[in-house]
């Protein structure tokens, strides 16, 4: 059966009532009307396919025929009304359709298609609902095929599901049926267009001064460091704000799956690993980078996040003489990320005993900085806690600082990321590396050594 007659099933099977929900309002035939008829005049006038095309033209060229469709149908639009189709046709000619507006507004961060007729979008931490919506399933298919044909892609059958990444640094999800049982499904992950600045992140609250002069030392001093916590809960951000600390003269090699990361320091060499093709031959993967990275003469690796075997690669590279590394994974808790990162050694599939992975991952780590997605929709830093070493078989870890909730006013949560008091062990390399930092940065009062 054809990936369309798939497609058509799945919307035949849906059930009568989500279509009145979804079903647009009697007078949005005429729109459709116009809509329709303008598209089949400009597609005789005007060759859309070229690889290039003169925006002014087909702008022009759109206006006249919008024109001509009016008078010829008798059809009268408000000036409010003509706008909006106009700027509909332009979108569906010259962008991606109905989520054109989507893609232009600078305060939505991630756009979320399930089938042509639920389109979400995640706004300031909170997930919204919005009233777009697709003609069919066909018609999204079409906007997915635009997506992806420039980027060499496409997703069929044969492939139901991919990731890519648009020229303008937005990652790209989708997966189609038979994979997904809803029609096909889009989700973008918006590249921000002016990076995020750690003046920004503390105006927020992501992060307070006295933590970010911490870490602004650790990443001076060479410190190893790992940022953890959920899907969207800020890592790639931090990570790129912490990666700006790094010393302009060092060469910095920066591996991901889908770049993302916006350094400014002059020597950085950006590697990407790339899927395979139609024949599945050609893949590289992270682990191939990290390895090769490592014959670069690299000063610092950052890994946009470990998700497999090239933890193992990594932890090495840290434990014989590549200091300073940065890198994000997906965990609940700073233990929870050394549980993680046990697993990924393992995916690597050398025998190695347990001990001695954490042993490995004791004397390769420094520090452990987790984020966390409140329920308020805000990103924080909720825990900065130092790798101390082992205690028999157990990695020992210490809270330098902890974020304290102290309650919430109009809907936000309202705390502060606290230091504990302590000391970190690694002081020494700190010091070592010319800095001082003030015992009040960790809660210590003045002649008060913990």
């Amino acid at each position: 059966m054809s990936l369309l007659k798939r497609i058509e099933r799945i919307e035949q099977e849906k059930p009568t009532e989500a279509k009145k929900l979804v079903r647009p309002p009697v007078e949005a035939d005429k729109f459709s009307l116009i809509f329709r008829k303008v598209q089949e005049k400009l597609l005789s006038e005007v060759d859309l396919t070229k690889p290039e095309i003169n925006e002014a033209e087909v702008r022009a060229k759109v206006d006249k025929i919008l024109n001509d469709v009016l008078a010829e149908e008798h059809i009268f639009l408000s000036r409010l009304e003509r706008d909006r189709i106009f700027n509909q046709l332009l979108d569906e000619i010259l962008g991606y359709g109905p989520i054109q507006p989507l893609l232009n507004d600078d305060t939505i961060n991630e756009i979320m298609v399930n089938g042509p007729y639920k389109v979400y979008i995640e706004r300031n931490g909170k997930i919204e609902k919005t009233n777009i919506t697709f003609r069919d399933s066909e018609h999204l298919m079409r906007i997915i095929d635009r997506i992806l044909a420039p980027l060499g892609r496409r997703v069929d059958e044969s492939c139901p599901y991919m990731d890519a990444r648009l020229p303008d640094g937005s990652r790209v999800n989708v997966i189609i049926p038979p994979l997904s049982l809803v029609g096909p499904v889009l989700t973008i992950r918006k590249f921000a267009k002016i990076p995020f600045t750690v003046e920004k992140l503390i105006e927020i609250g992501t992060i307070t001064p006295e933590a970010v002069e911490f870490l602004k030392a650790c990443i001076i001093a060479r410190l190893n460091i790992v940022i953890s916590g959920g899907t969207g809960s800020g890592k790639t951000t931090l990570l790129n704000v912490l990666s700006g600390f790094i010393p302009n003269d060092e060469r910095i090699i920066t591996i991901e799956n889908a770049a993302e990361l916006q350094l400014r320091q002059e020597h950085v060499v950006t590697l990407e690993t790339r899927p395979p093709n139609i024949e599945g031959k050609g893949e590289v993967t992270m682990r191939d980078l990290v390895i090769n990275a490592l014959r670069m003469r690299p000063d610092r690796i950052i890994v946009g996040e470990v998700r497999g075997g090239e933890a193992l690669d990594m932890l090495q590279a840290m434990n014989t003489g590549h200091d300073g590394s940065l890198t994000t994974l997906h965990a609940n808790s700073p233990r929870d990320a050394l549980s993680r990162l046990e697993t990924m050694v393992l995916m690597a599939g050398i025998e190695i005993p347990i001990k001695a992975i954490r042993q490995q991952i004791a004397s390769a780590l420094d520090l452990i900085v987790h984020m966390e997605r409140l329920r308020d929709g805000s990103r924080k830093v909720v825990q900065i806690t130092e790798v101390q070493g082992m205690e028999g078989d157990t990695i020992v870890l210490q809270d330098i600082f902890v974020f304290e909730q102290t309650g919430i006013e109009d809907g936000k949560i309202v705390g502060r990321l606290r230091p504990t008091g302590i000391r970190p062990k690694f002081m020494e390399k700190i010091e070592a590396a010319g800095i001082y930092l003030p015992p009040d940065i960790f809660g210590i009062k003045v002649g008060v050594r913990r």
